[in-house]
Parts: C-alpha cells; structure tokens; sequence
C-alpha cells in the first residue's frame, strides 16, 4: 500500500483515523501499532514477522544494555544487538549482491553453481534497521529515555507515515511524544494540507517528468538532447518524488499528534555538496554523522583521516542506498568532492559559479544512482558528451509529449524558489513547537491546497500505479 493509492486514500487512512481518535488517550498507541501492522502486512505478511522480530530483539537488548551491570558488558551487549539488526539488514539487501559479485569474479553465474533463488528485499527494512541500530547505541551512550514502554516502542519502529521510506526518526527524539502529544484541529488541518502538498509534488510533478527519465535511460544510444534532458528529469524526479513523501510522512504525523523532523530544505540550491548533504536527506545526513562519522573520530584525528573518515561514510551511504556498484560510485563520487571541497575551501563558496559546479556534480551523481548498471551509466554519460550525436532522434522526439516538458520546466523553477516561497511570509516550511506550519496556510490559502488536492486526486485516478522511488532502498 502506498499513500498515492486509492486503497491507501480512501479506505485505510480514513479507517486509521477513525480508530486512532475514537481510542481512549492510555490505548492509542496500541491503535497506533495495530493500523500500522495492517498497512506494513497490506504489502505481504510474513515480512510483518521479520519486522516485528527485529522490534523484539531490540527492545530486549537494550534493556541488556540499560541493566548491565559494567560498562565493558554494556558494550558487549550494545555490539551483539547492532550486530543482529545489521544482520538482518546485510542478509535481506546484501546476499545477493556478494553472491553475483562473488561469482563474476571467477566467471561463472549463481545459477552455475546451483543457487537459483533470489533473496526479496522487505520494503523500509534500510529505514527501521537504522532506528534500531540509533535507538541501541543511544541507550548505551545513556541518550536514550531510562523506562520504555514496549508498547511505545514497538509503535515507534513500525509507525505507518515514515516505516516504509523515512525520515529515519530517533526514538530519545520521540520518547516524549508517545507519552505526551497534543492532538488539535488546527494541528490536524496543518497536516492534511502538508500532506497534499506532498501528494502533489509526487504525482504531479516526480510522475510527470519519470517518462522522459525513463526514456533516455532505456535507450541505448541517446543523444546528447536526450541524455541531458532525461539527467535532469530524474533529478527533478527523485527530488519531488523523495521530498513529496517526506512532506506527506510528516504531515501525516501532524494529523496523529507527531512532529518529526524535516528531511529535505531546498537541496538544488546548495553552494557545494558539503551545503547540498545538510539539505537533501536530512535524516540520514545526520544519522551518518552521529554514528558513523564521529565514531570513527570526524575531523578530529587530523586532515588525512578526516578525508578518509567522509570517503568512508559516505561510500557505506551509497550502499545503504542499495546493493550494486553503481550506489559504490555514487559514494565515492560523493566522498571525493567533500574531502576535496574541506581541503580547497569551496565549502564556503557562496557565487553564482558554485551553484552551477554543485548542480553540475550532483546531476552526474544522479546518473550513475539512476543507472541499472555502471555500463548503462557509461551509455548516458557518452551521450551527454556528445558521443551519439546532438539532436533528438525522430523516435525520441515522438516518445517526448510537450507536457513532459512543459512540467520538467516547472519542476526546475519550484526547485530552485522553494526558499524564497517561504521566506516570503515568515521562513521555511517547518512546523513550530506547537505542531503548526510556518509558512504553508500563508503562502497557499485552503482554498487552493483544497483545489490542488482536487487535480491531484483527479490525476491520480488516471495514472497506472506508480510506488515511491525510495521504496527501494
């Protein structure tokens, strides 16, 4: 089930509401953990199993943790229960790309050699995995709350607006809110309103540019044209399609009491990559940052390993994406251009220069995170390099419809606004301690995300089932 569906719009979510404001306030996390048990299971159950084992197993061993008696067997504890999340984690996303990887190196196929099945990979199991492993080292670093409710907790991992593609929550960040969260209607309006805002950034915009992306990326040659215009698509797309339901995540926590954090600000007007990875991904920046990058000493062990400390987290970043060289390449090229920046000092470059170079690099990045393979890459890379000719081919041309274009055009121009939309009222998109939205009811009346929510839905009914991209990570 996936929140631009009918299922999801019309008949689970109405449904979940329902039940979760007709539960007495001491059950409704019990509510709250059963709809999204039914939402997770809606997709196949038994992978319900493995999320619920993996919520068990890290509730148990971090009371070990909580409870040990030394420090010395805390740590033991803390490394046995990230051991078993990451485990999970490795085998599900991991097998089978060790096991092809594996068996190119000596020339031969899983197949050859008698292992004819692929292991499935459970949908957000990237996401509540890294919850798991956050919530287990904050309780060893004494960061986490003392007494934690079961029921709490278990509604925490599996909490249907951000359990299936972020952002990745903390639970010391949440702890308080299962305990005490206020419900309003102003609150709840707020967060029906981001919620639409968010349905349409995905349908109307991520939905309408994916067929040009998709074009340039299945034809073997493209042309130069072709190439740069379906680079740009999928940059556009994954932007709106990501961020969209980000939007639509934290506006459906805002209609069941939650603020989460924000996991996206303006990434595509960012001055460097260091300035474009604290505004694209929000949550995973900082989740890299606190339990990897620090861990492995920052940037305190001098220049050389601080270089090595950002190549290192985000090569491991690009395959938390997902299990293929193409998501190493994108690391790297990643990794490169922070340690290069922090040694050069283009960090702080604020021109007009930095913000093309910057799109420029996050674009090429793109290409090889959209790429099936590194040779598909190179296919795409040759053609916006001019290797198979300039112009549209006749075929090309007549996949195109003007209204790919015509959309692509306007996805470009929200992106690069975005700021200056918020800033023009009272700042960004982002809710308040009180739960309601800075700038949304200002800057787009209800009358108009009443509309906007109208034409969503109306292109929603006509489009074939499109699921979010990040899904599958």
């Amino acid at each position: 089930m996936v929140f631009s569906s009918e299922t999801f719009l019309f008949l689970f979510l109405p449904l979940a509401l329902a039940l979760y404001y007709l539960t007495p306030g001491r059950w409704k996390s019990l509510t709250l953990l059963g709809v999204s048990y039914v939402f997770y299971a809606w997709w196949r159950v038994d992978f319900l199993l493995l999320l619920i084992g993996t919520t068990a197993w890290t509730w148990i061993t971090g009371r070990m943790i909580r409870h040990a008696a030394t420090d010395r067997i805390a740590r033991v504890w803390t490394g046995i229960g990230v051991a078993g999340c990451l485990a999970v984690l490795g085998f599900f996303k991991y097998f089978n790309f060790f096991l092809d990887s594996l068996t190119g190196l000596v020339g031969t196929t899983p197949d050859a050699i008698g292992v004819h099945w692929q292991i499935i990979l459970p949908i957000g199991v990237s996401f509540y995995v890294f919850q798991s492993v956050s919530y287990l080292v904050d309780t060893y670093r004494g960061d986490a709350p003392e007494d934690v409710n079961p029921l709490d907790f278990a509604a925490f991992i599996a909490l249907f607006p951000q359990l299936i593609a972020g952002p990745i929550l903390r639970y010391k960040d949440l702890a308080h809110q299962f305990r005490h969260r206020t419900h309003s209607v102003q609150m709840f309006s707020d967060g029906m309103m981001r919620f639409f805002i968010g349905l349409a950034k995905k349908v109307l915009l991520a939905d309408a540019v994916a067929p040009l992306a998709d074009l340039a990326f299945s034809t073997p040659d493209p042309s130069m044209a072709l190439a740069w215009a379906g680079a740009v698509a999928y940059m556009m797309q994954l932007y709106f399609d990501f961020s969209g339901y980000s939007d639509m995540a934290i506006g459906l926590g805002m209609m069941l009491g939650f603020r989460f954090t924000e996991n996206f600000n303006a990434p595509y007007i960012s001055r460097s990559i260091t300035e474009f990875w604290r505004r694209w991904h929000i949550s995973l920046s900082v989740w890299l940052r606190d339990y990897l990058y620090i861990p492995l000493g920052g940037n305190r062990l001098g220049p050389v390993r601080t270089h090595v400390n950002l190549m290192t987290i985000m090569v491991l970043g690009g395959l938390w994406h997902g299990a293929a060289w193409t998501f190493v390449i994108w690391g790297f090229w990643h990794g490169a251009w922070l340690a290069w920046e922090r040694f050069s000092g283009w960090a702080t470059s604020r021109s007009t220069a930095a913000l093309l170079r910057t799109l420029i690099v996050v674009l090429l990045g793109w290409v090889v995170f959209r790429a099936t393979s590194v040779v598909e890459a190179g296919q795409v890379f040759a053609g916006m390099f001019g290797a198979n000719g300039i112009a549209l081919s006749p075929a090309a041309a007549f996949e195109i419809t003007g209204e790919s274009v015509a959309v692509l055009i306007l996805a470009i121009l929200v992106a690069m606004i975005e700021p200056w939309l918020g800033r023009a009222v009272d700042g960004p998109l982002s809710p308040r301690p009180d739960g309601t939205l800075t700038a949304t009811s200002a800057i787009v009346p209800p009358i108009a995300v009443t509309a906007l929510a109208t034409l969503t839905i109306l292109k929603l009914a006509e489009q074939s089932f499109s699921p979010f991209l990040y899904f599958q990570f």
